[in-house]
């Protein structure tokens, strides 16, 4: 019985060892060589840096950050945030992506005109107190990038919804 074990593993390890033998003689008598005309071609083509560079400045702006000053803790508040399409081609916003889920954005996915303007409304959810500042990504032209910035300063509301005035009493009881 070991004998015939034996026989079978030589064979199983021989028919591998041919194998791999064979498919990289197949492999490598298969790769045609080729010249290559290492000669540069004088066309006018404008590079993908240029026209990168273009899509980039075609998306403008009116303001990159907001601040919201003071807010209290649990009001939710939003500013909007408009931008121009400055290109001749028209475009539409990919995604705008918020660093965290306290903050919403929302826009129109709508292909936005040259010249015409668009908003984009973020929101912010004040459950946490202290400052913050939360970037919010757009995504435009495929893979052109823009980041907008909402901050401020969040304070403690109080626990209860007013302290007991004690003076009203004092003046139910002199009439």
């Amino acid at each position: 019985m070991k004998i015939i074990l034996t026989f079978l593993l030589g064979l199983a390890f021989n028919f591998v060892t041919t194998a791999q033998t064979s498919v990289s003689n197949v492999a490598t008598s298969n790769i045609k060589k080729t010249n290559i005309n290492t000669t540069p071609a004088t066309t006018n083509i404008q590079s993908p840096a240029t026209d990168a560079k273009a899509a980039v400045e075609s998306l403008s702006l009116k303001e990159t950050e907001f601040d919201f000053g003071k807010i209290p803790q649990g009001k939710p508040v939003t500013h909007i945030f408009e931008f121009t399409n400055t290109s001749t081609v028209p475009f539409s916003l990919d995604n705008v992506q918020a660093s965290c889920g306290c903050t919403t954005p929302v826009w129109n996915k709508d292909v936005v005109a040259p010249g015409a303007t668009a908003e984009i409304t973020v929101g912010y959810n004040a459950q946490n107190e202290g400052q913050f500042a939360k970037p919010v990504t757009i995504t435009y032209n495929g893979n052109q990038v823009k980041q907008i910035t909402i901050k401020g300063d969040v304070w403690k509301t109080p626990v209860t919804s007013a302290p007991g005035n004690t003076s009203l009493n004092s003046l139910k009881n002199e009439q």
